[in-house]
């Protein structure tokens, strides 16, 4: 089982040559296929005592499951916050896979620990963090935004005598910091209103009724998942510097903008954050998975996640720097290093370019739907996410629509709500979706090509 064998160097081989035409080009994706017993397809194969063999397994994965994926570096894949990663990234994460290293220590991982810590130091730098600020990759925004919270809380008593058990969060916080917040068995005290920018005076009033040892920390964001809206980040901070309270920001989606020069002021306040959530594999063309969370104090979160026993102990001693001392895991992947061997290929100046032409797609969205006779836009575009609505038509209509476009193979676009009310939202994060793709949406929505409404 565990042996390379002359057949398995063609399947390999095979491989290869599917993954170099994957990256080809722009991905396409052909109608819906599922499987199951329910459709009147056949359904996978059944696992078996023997196995099939590597070559019948990777056939089975290429023509069998792949395709019936909508793949998140589809040009018209608009829905939720996908990710599309580059060609250097996806050999170096294909590489990693291959070369078994385990990422949490030096010791085992060697240099690659240092060209996470490069491209830690990147994101840190993009954000205008002292050049001590350090952090590490983890599987994505939520172990980002519960790593930040517990290393907050670490070593701290409220008036009471036990740990702090309030987060503050924006109403347009992320669901990933209530589930973290429970997982802590805190409670959320929500600050603002939903679809808005979170400002000093709504974290005010809610601070004006909690002891601030009580509080773990005020959660802002960067980018909100919905909306794109970046919260008046540089007030908060004065509001929590003059308290002495944690801010974290979630800059999970929203972090890249700030590679453009025109959108970087929208962020100002982001360096005074005492952590900051940043994903790769959402806007910075990064394969799933991998964020990313930052301090401004590493040690403040060294000293709350890092584990100890003997089965730990390594040569290196104490003052060993390990990424799996800033968060909570222990076994990780080196995620980091597809994002640090694609700046190296194609330079940060690269990054900077794409995040523009991003954003200049959905400018482009924003004005089609604006001279659009039927369709109107719900709310002013904020960075790479416009919202829309379509004159006439309810939940259960876009509801239809996207599952028609969805299974049609025309693109993933999704429903959302912005204040009450069913909307269509579009979200830019892959640099190759061109105007194009966004007329081709558009046109589907404006001529109603589906069965119901003709």
């Amino acid at each position: 089982m565990h042996e390379f064998v002359p057949q398995d160097q063609e399947v390999l081989a095979d491989v290869a040559r599917w993954i170099g035409e994957r990256l080809s080009g722009p991905p396409e994706v052909a109608p819906h296929r599922s499987h199951g017993p329910h459709d009147g397809r056949a359904a996978l194969p059944e696992l078996t005592a023997e196995g099939v063999g590597t070559a019948a397994a990777w056939e089975t994965v290429r023509d069998e499951v792949l395709p019936t994926t909508f793949p998140t570096d589809h040009p018209r894949y608009l829905a939720f916050v996908g990710g599309a990663p580059t060609p250097a990234a996806v050999l170096a994460d294909a590489a990693l896979s291959a070369a078994s290293v385990y990422g949490g220590s030096e010791l085992e991982a060697g240099a690659v620990v240092a060209a996470e810590r490069a491209a830690i130091g990147w994101l840190c730098s993009a954000m205008g963090y002292p050049s001590d600020a350090h952090g590490t990759f983890v599987s994505g925004g939520s172990l980002a935004n519960l790593s930040a919270l517990v290393a907050a809380r670490h070593g701290r008593t409220s008036a009471s005598g036990r740990p702090p058990g309030v987060v503050v969060a924006g109403a347009s916080a992320h669901s990933s910091v209530r589930s973290a917040a429970e997982t802590m068995g805190c409670e959320v005290a929500v600050a603002g209103t939903p679809d808005a920018v979170l400002r000093a005076a709504d974290v005010e009033a809610v601070l004006a009724g909690l002891d601030p040892s009580d509080v773990v920390a005020v959660v802002a964001s960067a980018g909100a998942t919905n909306t794109g809206l970046v919260d008046a980040l540089d007030e908060i901070a004065d509001c929590c510097s003059s308290r002495r309270i944690w801010l974290h920001v979630d800059a999970a989606y929203g972090g890249a903008a700030m590679l453009a020069p025109a959108r970087r002021e929208a962020f100002a306040g982001i360096e005074r954050a005492d952590s900051v959530t940043i994903d790769p594999h959402k806007w910075l063309f990064t394969p799933f998975d991998c964020a990313a969370v930052v301090y401004r104090e590493p040690a403040v979160a060294r000293a709350a996640h890092r584990q100890s026993a003997h089965y730990l102990d390594a040569v290196e001693g104490d003052d060993a720097d390990n990424p799996a001392d800033y968060a909570v895991h222990l076994t990780r992947r080196a995620r980091g290093l597809p994002l640090w061997a694609s700046l190296l290929a194609n330079g940060t100046d690269a990054y900077v370019d794409a995040v523009e032409r991003c954003l200049a797609t959905a400018g482009y969205a924003a004005k089609q739907v604006d001279t659009s006779p039927v369709l109107e836009l719900a709310a002013e575009p904020r960075l790479s996410v416009v919202l829309l609505r379509r004159s006439g038509w309810g939940a259960a209509d876009y509801a239809h629509w996207s599952s028609r476009a969805r299974f049609s193979g025309l693109g993933l676009v999704t429903p959302t709500t912005y204040a009450g009310e069913t909307v269509l939202r579009l979200c830019f994060v892959n640099p190759r979706t061109t105007q194009a793709d966004v007329d081709m949406l558009l046109e589907s929505l404006e001529t109603l090509l589906d069965e119901r409404t003709g």
